[in-house]
C-alpha cells in the first residue's frame, strides 16, 4: 500500500470518515480542518507529514476502532507521538497522534506504567520522589514508548542497559484490530518483536517498566577548545577503555551558534564536550574524570554531583522543534586512526557543517542485553557515531563523507531509532538477518492485511527477497 489516496473523500464530513469519527472518543481531522497541522506537524520540522486525516486518539479502543476501520477501507494506519522520529514513508493514510494517551503511574516498590503520549520528563519528574529513575534518552523531551520500542540507548547504558531491558509488559493494538496485553509469556513473540524492533508488529497503547534506584548521579560535561580536541580525544580513547560499568561516556565536537542559552565560553566556534554519567560513589566518579581535567585546559565544567532530575545535563540536546537531520552508524572500534580521520573530516579547520558530531562508548550492561530474547541486534557494537546538522544538501553531503571516513570501523548497522525501517536497505542495517526474518514473520501473524504502515518494510524486505 501507498499513502496516497482520495482526498475529495476524506474531507468530506458526510463521507467515509464520518462513520470513524462516531465511533471515537477522541477527534478526527482531516487537511481541511485548523487542527490537523498541529497534531500532524512532528518535533523533526524537516519531516513533512501528509496523511488523509489525523486521529487525535483518547483510549486503546480509539486506537483499534480506527485499525478496525482502517482495515476494513483498506487504508494504513501510521503513529506518533511527540515527533522525533518522525519519517513521512510512515505517516499512512490515518496518522494516530498518541499525545492523549497520557498515563503516568510509579510504584513505590520499583516499576511504571506509562502512555504512549508520555515524554520522558513526565515519569522523571513522578519517579524522583522515590528515589527512582527510568532509562530514559539523553533528553527527557523524546518519547517513552517510541524510545523504548526502538531499544532505547540512554546515558546510563553502559550501567544498566537500554530501556527495553527493562520492560514488564506492553498493551498493544495489532493490524488485525485486536487490543492485547504482551508479557513474556502472554504473546511471547510480540514481547520480542516489540523491544527493538519499533512499531513493526503492534501499535503500543501503554508500556509497563522497571525502575531504577538512582536518587543522584555524578556527571555533566567538561568543554575544551576544539583546538585541544586531538589530545583530549586520545585520552578519551584510553581512558573510557577502562572506565568501570558505573560510568556511561561519550564526546561531542559542538558549533554553536551564538545565541540565548547558550554559554558565552561556547557560542561561535567549534568546542569539544566530554560527556559523564556516573552511579557509583562521587568521590570516585570525580577522581576519574579528573584524569581529563589535567589534560588540556577546561573551558566550562557542568560535571557535579546532581539530581537524577537533571540527567537531561549530561548530553544537553535542545527541546524546541528544529529542522536537522541526524543520522548514525555503528563502530566496532575507535582506533587512532579512526580518531585522526574523524577529526580529519569533522574537527577543528575541516569546514564541518554539522551542529554535533558524536562518539559514544558502549559496552558494559549494554552488550550483555537483558533477562529475555529482543530485537535489538547490535550488542555487540562497541561506539556508535552520530551528526546532526541543518536539514540541508550541505550537513547530508557531510555525513556520507564523514561515514566513509570511518567505514574501515562500520559494523553496518543501525541503531532502530536512529535509522527507522523504512525501506529495505535500512531495514537490513536495523536487523541481522535472523531477526528481521522473524519480525517478518510475526508481522504478518499479527497484521494480516499490512494495516500499519510502519510494518510496511518487512514487507518490501519480502518482495525484495522473493524477486532475487
Amino acid at each position: 500500500m501507498t499513502t496516497d489516496v482520495d482526498r475529495s473523500a476524506s474531507t468530506e464530513h458526510g463521507g467515509p470518515f464520518e462513520e470513524l469519527r462516531e465511533r471515537l472518543t477522541g477527534s478526527l481531522h482531516t487537511l481541511d480542518e485548523p487542527e490537523y497541522g498541529a497534531l500532524s506537524t512532528p518535533w523533526l520540522l524537516a519531516v513533512p507529514m501528509r496523511p488523509a486525516a489525523v486521529v487525535a486518539v483518547r483510549t486503546a479502543e480509539d486506537v483499534a476502532a480506527t485499525v478496525r476501520y482502517a482495515r476494513s477501507h483498506g487504508h494504513t494506519v501510521g503513529v506518533q507521538a511527540t515527533g522525533h522520529g518522525a519519517n513521512s514513508s510512515l505517516a499512512g493514510h490515518l496518522l494516530i497522534a498518541t499525545a492523549g494517551l497520557d498515563e503516568v503511574t510509579v510504584h513505590a516498590e520499583g516499576w511504571a506504567r506509562v502512555g504512549a503520549g508520555v515524554k520522558w520528563l513526565r515519569v522523571i519528574e513522578a519517579a524522583a520522589p522515590y528515589g527512582l529513575a527510568p532509562l530514559n534518552g539523553s533528553s527527557s523531551d523524546v518519547g517513552v514508548v517510541g524510545f523504548t520500542t526502538g531499544g532505547g540507548v540512554g546515558p546510563l547504558s553502559r550501567t544498566f542497559g537500554i530501556a527495553a531491558d527493562l520492560v514488564r509488559a506492553f498493551d498493544v493494538v495489532t493490524g488485525d484490530g485486536v487490543v492485547r496485553r504482551v508479557t513474556p509469556t502472554e504473546h511471547p513473540d510480540l514481547f520480542f518483536a516489540l523491544r527493538g524492533g519499533k512499531g513493526s508488529t503492534a501499535i503500543v497503547t501503554a508500556v509497563e517498566f522497571d525502575l531504577i534506584h538512582l536518587p543522584t548521579f555524578y556527571g555533566g560535561a567538561i568543554y575544551f577548545d576544539a583546538d585541544d580536541a586531538a589530545t583530549v580525544i586520545a585520552r578519551w580513547r584510553d581512558w573510557s577503555a577502562r572506565l568501570p560499568e558505573e560510568a556511561t561516556t561519550s564526546f561531542a565536537l559542538f558549533q554553536l551558534p551564538a545565541m540565548p542559552g547558550v554559554p558565552e565560553p561556547l557560542a561561535g566556534k567549534m568546542t569539544l564536550a566530554i560527556r559523564f554519567a556516573w552511579t557509583g560513589a562521587s568521590e570516585s566518579g570525580r577522581a576519574l574524570l579528573d584524569q581529563l581535567r589535567g589534560v588540556a585546559p577546561v573551558i566550562l565544567d557542568d560535571a557535579v554531583v546532581k539530581p537524577y532530575t537533571a540527567i537531561d545535563s549530561v548530553h544537553a540536546d535542545p527541546v524546541d522543534p528544529m529542522p536537522v537531520i541526524d543520522p548514525a552508524i555503528l563502530l566496532d572500534d575507535f582506533t587512532e586512526a579512526a580518531a585522526d580521520r574523524l577529526l580529519a573530516a569533522a574537527g577543528p579547520g575541516s569546514g564541518s557543517p554539522q551542529i554535533l558530531v558524536e562518539v559514544r562508548a558502549l559496552g558494559g550492561a549494554y552488550a550483555r542485553g537483558g533477562s529475555y530474547p529482543d530485537a535489538f541486534s547490535h550488542r555487540s557494537a562497541r561506539f556508535s557515531l552520530l551528526a546532526v546538522g541543518m536539514a540541508d544538501d550541505s550537513a547530508r553531503e557531510h555525513s556520507e563523507r564523514l561515514f566513509a571516513a570511518l567505514s574501515e570501523w562500520d559494523t553496518g548497522g543501525i541503531w532502530p531509532n536512529f535509522g527507522p525501517a523504512y525501506d529495505e536497505q535500512t531495514a537490513r542495517r536495523a536487523y541481522d538477518a535472523a531477526t528481521l526474518q522473524r519480525l517478518m514473520d510475526i508481522a504478518r501473524k499479527y497484521d494480516p492485511d499490512g494495516v500499519l504502515q510502519v510494518g510496511a518494510f518487512t514487507r518490501m524486505v519480502d518482495v525484495a527477497a522473493e524477486a532475487a
